[in-house]
């Protein structure tokens, strides 16, 4: 009978294995692709400091070997982010077959527009916020004060500036998925509209580097998203467990 027990563990273990070794797979191809263009694809994600930079003014490398490994550094971060439809889809086949039938049709699309949110955060901070940002840094600079960022901290920076936006436009899903489930409702979650603006400055203070400008940047369209996922939440209020149980009374 232990026998029996361990069978199903060892195969979700195996399968568990095959889909992390596809994630790998996947990013490792991605990675090989890219590495050769490496110095290009900083050069591109560094544009928005670059044209805010004063005439003559360039960014500085500090550490020796950071010239090579920087760009390498973003070039990996860049193969992840480019895997990521096929590290949900991963994800996706891994648990699907411990789901009911309406959490696998609800599933898939939300997977889908997850990421598409996910890029539009990045691409939110890169095309939005970025050269706002930057040309505010650059004009309120002290006399005498030379912009030159090294380009490590630099990364460091963008890199902190896109998960945030990337994980804050994930807003309407968390919202959507709690309406679904029956923890809440857009009725209640609309009496609470200040508290979720006041919410939103807060994370954006948690989220971002220490300035209002980033924070404000971030909140803004936090908020926005928020009422975007209480408007597309009331075709789901409470529907997770309703056809759970239609389904449980058909199975019985």
């Amino acid at each position: 009978m232990a026998v029996e027990d361990t069978q199903p563990l060892i195969s979700h273990l195996i399968e568990l294995r095959k889909r992390l070794l596809n994630c790998i797979i996947a990013v490792l191809v991605i990675f090989l692709a890219l590495v050769y263009f490496s110095n290009d694809i900083y050069q591109l994600v560094a544009q928005p400091l670059i044209r805010q930079m004063p005439a003559g003014a360039s960014m500085i490398a500090t550490d020796v070997a950071s010239p090579f490994l920087t760009p390498i550094k973003l070039t990996i971060i860049v193969s992840v982010f480019l895997a990521v439809p096929v590290i949900l889809y991963q994800i996706w086949a891994f648990v699907a077959p411990a789901l009911y039938r309406h959490e696998r049709r609800l599933v898939m699309p939300l997977l889908f527009s997850s990421t598409l949110l996910f890029y539009l955060g990045v691409a939110f901070a890169y095309f939005i916020v970025f050269p706002m940002a930057f040309g505010f840094f650059a004009k309120t600079a002290p006399q005498g004060v030379t912009m030159a960022t090294d380009i490590t901290s630099y990364l460091d920076f963008v890199m902190t500036l896109f998960m945030a936006f990337g994980v804050a436009f994930e807003v309407p899903i968390a919202i959507v998925l709690l309406c679904w489930t029956g923890v809440t409702t857009p009725e209640a979650l609309r009496q609470k509209r200040p508290y979720m603006l006041v919410g939103a400055f807060v994370v954006g203070m948690l989220l971002t580097p220490p300035d209002v400008f980033s924070q404000t940047l971030l909140a803004i369209p936090m908020y926005c998203l928020f009422e975007v996922g209480v408007f597309c939440s009331r075709f789901y209020v409470g529907k997770g467990r309703q056809d759970r149980d239609e389904e449980q009374d058909i199975d019985s």
